[in-house]
């Protein structure tokens, strides 16, 4: 038994004094993409050093040989391998002749997730994300982020919320429902308290608000609805675009001509949809045109191919194992091409239509990015349905856009002009 043991110790010593670090494959043979997030995040809260391997193996994570991340692999089946300095020598080698990059990540970024306290975790698919993939955040809502809580995070999300104060055109068909009554309700007391005589003035404030975290650094990350009715809200700031049925009084009469998109994220020139009875806010979402176009079967965008070492930055939002991402439908399904503005980003898009899925902007010091839909992996999530269970998605392509994003603002910045 003694000379057994000796020989083990003896197989031992060579490996761990060889492996310098523990390499995180991307590629088709990591068994869990989803956790593997959960991981690196969890060695960053920890100060342990961390790179991003942009397009080598899928955008592969190089972390230090610990012994409790190689624990934390092995607990959430998160496919690693230990790496001698020789194999790091290699895997660098292969990265400075390829299109690939390296991006050392500082630390773990502070998240907010902006979101009613009425909500549960399944209604956005970046809380499930969140909490799958073991990644700490705090809910804030309007009274928060007006008292300037945003200060104390890195990145905020922000899924299916209407900033325009509209409770998400929902009235037409839903106006009768319990939920949608409640949150009326719950929004006209969150107003009152904090003074405002009406929920779209209070939401106005909350997007000017956003507005100035991002462009003093913040990094804002929004899904669904948010992307699309943020934007109507900074164009309309001071105009009333609510219907009657929404806040007891007409719409202003002028407001088609008085918005305002120099003050928006990424859309301009879009027009807005009045009817309380439509689900539509815009012209912005390219609902239904979209419908004589796209199925489920036939439904995907294509993400784009940028150079690491020229673009770090869309290179580290597009990372996947795959370059075709199936679509999913949402409160807003596809924001209309045409109605970006010039210098955002577009990350991802469909062949042959005025649409786009996935942009990047930045504005002054910090950045927004935008995916349109609801649920990577629930094509046509509807009101009410179970939630997405995430432990039989655990590949999946779309969620990996989502924690790509969150962890974007870990990694190292370079300094640049404003």
């Amino acid at each position: 038994m003694k000379r057994l043991l000796t020989i083990l110790i003896l197989i031992a010593v060579p490996v761990s004094a060889t492996a310098t670090s523990l390499l995180i494959p991307m590629d088709d043979t990591q068994a869990n993409h989803l956790k593997a997030y959960g991981v690196v995040y969890k060695a960053l809260d920890a100060d342990r050093k961390a790179e991003w391997l942009l397009n080598y193996r899928g955008g592969s994570f190089l972390l230090d040989n610990a012994r409790e991340i190689i624990d934390d692999c092995l607990l959430k089946g998160v496919t690693h391998a230990l790496v001698s300095s020789g194999e790091i020598a290699d895997i660098y080698r292969i990265i400075e002749v390829e299109n690939m990059e390296r991006v050392e990540l500082e630390k773990a970024p502070a998240i907010a997730v902006y979101s009613p306290p009425s909500s549960q975790p399944w209604d956005d698919a970046v809380t499930l994300a969140l909490g799958y993939a073991e990644i700490e955040y705090d809910l804030i809502w309007d009274e928060d982020v007006l008292a300037g809580t945003l200060e104390e995070y890195d990145w905020l999300h922000s899924h299916h919320e209407d900033y325009s104060g509209q409770y998400g055109k929902f009235y037409g068909a839903f106006r009768t429902q319990l939920w949608y009554r409640a949150d009326v309700k719950n929004n006209e007391e969150m107003a009152q308290r904090l003074g405002y005589n009406k929920v779209s003035e209070m939401k106005r404030d909350v997007a000017l608000t956003i507005y100035d975290y991002v462009r003093r650094g913040g990094f804002f990350f929004s899904m669904c609805s948010a992307p699309e009715t943020i934007d109507i809200a900074l164009a309309a700031a001071g105009v009333d675009i609510v219907p009657q049925e929404c806040d007891g009084d007409p719409v202003d009469p002028g407001a088609p001509r008085k918005l305002d998109y120099s003050n928006t994220f990424a859309f301009e020139n879009f027009k807005l949809v009045f009817d309380p009875f439509l689900y539509r806010h815009s012209d912005i979402d390219t609902y239904p045109d979209r419908l004589v176009r796209f199925t489920e079967a036939n439904d995907v965008f294509y993400l784009f191919d940028f150079a690491a070492k020229l673009d770090p930055v869309p290179s580290m939002l597009v990372q996947n194992h795959v370059g075709v991402v199936n679509g999913f439908m949402g409160q807003n399904t596809g924001f209309r091409k045409s109605l970006l503005k010039k210098f955002v980003t577009v990350l991802g898009q469909p062949d042959n239509f005025d649409e786009v899925r996935y942009i990047h902007g930045n504005l002054g010091r910090g950045t927004f990015t935008f995916l349109s839909g609801h649920d990577p992996e629930d094509y046509m999530h509807t009101v009410g349905d179970p939630p997405t269970d995430l432990s039989l998605h655990v590949n999946s392509p779309g969620y990996r856009l989502i924690l790509n994003n969150i962890l974007f603002p870990a990694a190292k910045k370079k300094e640049r002009k404003t």
